[in-house]
């Protein structure tokens, strides 16, 4: 099967909407269990996507649709570092 040669797509976890890669924030499970948000895209573990959108940080936390997809408990800290405007925003 061939590639499209396109950008890789990527699911927010919270809006279900597809997106590139690149507009997306990664969250990455590490080995010790902890969720952390992948700025370089390129950590091991179990990843999820989530857009930088207010809407999309609410749906996230209010469903837990981030613990689902990494199976894993989110820490208060990693909510507290997800702002809209926050300087873990993909840049284009």
């Amino acid at each position: 099967m061939q590639r499209s040669g396109g950008p890789p797509i990527r699911t927010c976890v919270a809006c279900r909407q597809e997106a590139g890669k690149a507009e997306l924030i990664r969250f990455v499970r590490r080995s010790d269990g902890s969720v952390a948000a992948d700025r370089t895209g390129r950590l091991p573990g179990r990843g999820a996507y989530l857009h930088a959108a207010a809407e999309c940080i609410e749906t996230a936390r209010k469903k837990r649709s981030l613990e689902r997809a990494l199976r894993a408990p989110v820490s208060p800290e990693v909510w507290s570092e997800l702002k809209p405007d926050a300087s873990l925003s993909p840049s284009p």
